[in-house]
């Protein structure tokens, strides 16, 4: 940076800045950079004529020379903060300038705005042109327009991108070689998220209070977020706890007045008086024991240790331990926590930024650059690494734990009106044969849906049952109604399966008087038996042909008294001949049953034609005439 000297000197020897302009707000608000301070003989340049549609093939320097020869152009306003923002380096970092530059910033640029001299006049912001200066300008004035113009990110951070040559990264406050890249990109997004997840925010924060902390002097700690406090771990004998036995533990303090009255560093003062208004209800030590706990507890905070080396990455054990410990403190007890280490930097931005990554899903470069922007110098050398190889880790514990706090809520089993559906929207499942207890359903007490609730008091009837789904097979017959399910012949237990046949089967009652099979009624069915046997579909077994129904009266014949309409009964007559069953003939693809056909004289119908009684075999024969099948026996 010049001095004042060189800077005046230029001044009388008539030097002129030479830099880069960008436009940030059209016509409005600039960005630059200039060798040196810019006078009344600066190059600006003016927007373009909107009346110019083209551009013109003169070149940048003479656009430059007309556009500031304007005289209806009024001169620009310039404005900086190089020698009013410093930023405190520890080693050989620079920035990013924390929170308190930028509330500062931003009172000078709104006041720089709403003077009446400049309504009307462009706003330019420049630095010096050096690396660092120009970096920090960027970055300043990108947060700005997050943080307190609500720009996205992208936009705020568009016009950066123009800056030739492009920023330096920031640095970590370590004394090693710089081996971890932070830029502008990082703080602005860093900062973005934080805004949109609630943990940032300049409507509720003191200038005055952040100022005054951060010194070393005064207590040295910073809020980073709602939640958590960093600071460097006070100094004050004794180191160990203090017991109550003790006579030393009188002249501890247990209230603010007390507090006010002891004989206490000022720095260890005001962290103990602000912990206790500010409703602090943990603090985590890292580092070896530098003051007593005893001077927290006597206040009801709680203290809890959690030391590892200095400069070293913690386990993630103790990390966990962390994050279970905070998370609770916060969620549930609803105060703060406040972690040290010797600085307040290196290890307690660890197991800050893990959290945040854990609670807010931060990444890695963005905690680390909103860290900073809050409290400077957090997270040093290889813990930044650390943090970048364990985000992802960080982030999964949130999604485990989410995850079983969202199952704990549900109930184990099925609320009753759950089982009630289940119950009402018919079979959906096989019941095992025989079983009539499922003991991995407590809920069903039978698969027999006919059997009476004695809670209920009522049946359950078959004809109420709804059907089952289509194309999937049952075990139970009620798809065909309540008389085939009861009536069958063919139908075994309850849970068999029921087989429909390709033919109907009529019952035959015995009657009282069994008569012998006569010759001829005996030659007759074994012909048709050897004929069925001879059917073509029976020569092809790969053919789509149907399953053969067995009919179960094929044993024994008998008669059937039938009462007619007129009231004439009679008993049927055994002899009979073979009729050639109705259907296609010739093909041979349909499948037919061969029956027999028993005629009576004197059993005549109402209207004096003669009928008879058709009783099928329930076999599969072919399609054929009577004469054929004959000739094939």
């Amino acid at each position: 940076m010049p001095s004042n000297a060189s800077i005046e000197e230029d001044h009388r020897n008539g030097a002129q800045s030479i830099g880069q302009v960008i436009e940030y707000i059209q016509d409005r608000l600039y960005l630059a950079s200039y060798t040196h301070p810019p006078n009344a003989h600066t190059p600006f340049p003016y927007p373009v004529s909107k009346e110019r549609k083209s551009p013109s093939k003169r070149s940048s320097r003479a656009q430059q020379s007309t556009a500031a020869s304007k005289p209806s152009s009024p001169p620009p306003v310039y404005f900086s903060v190089d020698r009013r923002l410093l930023y405190n380096a520890f080693h050989a970092d620079f920035g990013p300038l924390h929170i308190g530059h930028l509330y500062r910033f931003a009172v000078l640029l709104h006041e720089v705005l709403a003077a009446p001299k400049n309504e009307d006049r462009p706003v330019v912001f420049w630095c010096h042109a050096d690396s660092r200066s120009r970096a920090n300008a960027a970055c300043l004035l990108a947060c700005y327009m997050v943080l307190i113009q609500n720009w996205p990110p992208h936009l705020a951070l568009a016009p950066i991108a123009q800056m030739d040559p492009p920023c330096m990264p920031f640095r970590d406050a370590g004394y090693s070689q710089a081996d971890y890249i932070i830029n502008i990109q990082d703080v602005v997004y860093g900062v973005w998220k934080a805004k949109e997840e609630g943990i940032c925010s300049l409507r509720d924060f003191s200038l005055e209070e952040y100022e005054k902390f951060e010194r070393v002097d005064m207590g040295d700690f910073n809020w980073v977020s709602p939640n958590f406090l960093a600071f460097a771990s006070p100094q004050h004998l004794p180191a160990k706890v203090i017991p109550t036995s003790d006579p030393l533990y009188a002249q501890v303090p247990k209230t603010i007045a007390e507090l006010e009255k002891a004989d206490i560093p000022t720095p260890f003062k005001n962290v103990l008086a602000h912990f206790s208004t500010r409703n602090i209800g943990l603090v985590v030590r890292l580092n070896s024991e530098l003051y007593s706990p005893t001077y927290f507890t006597a206040l009801g905070i709680q203290h809890l240790d959690m030391i590892f080396d200095d400069g070293t990455c913690p386990p993630l054990n103790l990390v966990r331990n962390f994050v279970n410990l905070a998370h609770e403190m916060i969620t549930v007890r609803k105060k703060g926590i406040a972690v040290h280490c010797k600085a307040g930097l290196g290890r307690t931005g660890c197991l800050i930024g893990a959290y945040l990554i854990y609670r807010h899903g931060f990444t890695a470069n963005e905690i680390i650059a909103f860290m900073r922007f809050m409290r400077p110098g957090m997270v040093v050398g290889p813990q930044q690494h650390w943090l970048h190889l364990n985000q992802g880790t960080f982030r999964e514990w949130w999604f485990e734990d989410s995850w079983k706090e969202k199952m704990a809520l549900q109930p184990a089993t099925p609320t009753k009106s759950y089982r009630q559906r289940l119950a009402s929207n018919g079979q959906t499942f096989t019941p095992p044969n025989g079983s009539q207890k499922r003991a991995a359903l407590g809920e069903i007490n039978t698969n027999d849906h006919r059997v009476t609730s004695a809670s209920l008091g009522t049946t359950v009837h078959d004809d109420n049952l709804p059907a089952p789904t289509p194309g999937q097979p049952r075990k139970t017959s009620k798809i065909y109604g309540p008389a085939s399910r009861h009536q069958s012949p063919c139908r075994g237990h309850e849970n068999e399966p029921y087989i429909m046949p390709d033919s109907e089967v009529i019952n035959v009652r015995r009657a009282s008087a069994v008569e012998p099979e006569s010759d001829e009624e005996y030659q007759l069915r074994m012909l048709a038996k050897r004929a069925a046997s001879r059917s073509p579909n029976s020569k092809t077994p790969t053919s789509n042909s149907k399953r053969r129904a067995v009919s179960c009266t094929t044993t024994t014949m008998s008669t059937t008294t039938t009462t007619w309409n007129g009231g004439e009964s009679d008993v049927e007559n055994r002899v009979g001949k073979p009729k050639t069953p109705l259907g296609k003939t010739g093909s041979g693809a349909g499948a037919i049953s061969v029956s027999k056909t028993r005629g009576s004289p004197t059993r005549r119908s109402t209207d004096g034609k003669t009928s008879g009684v058709r009783k099928t075999s329930g076999r599969v024969g072919s399609v054929g005439s009577a004469s054929t099948r004959a000739k094939n026996v």
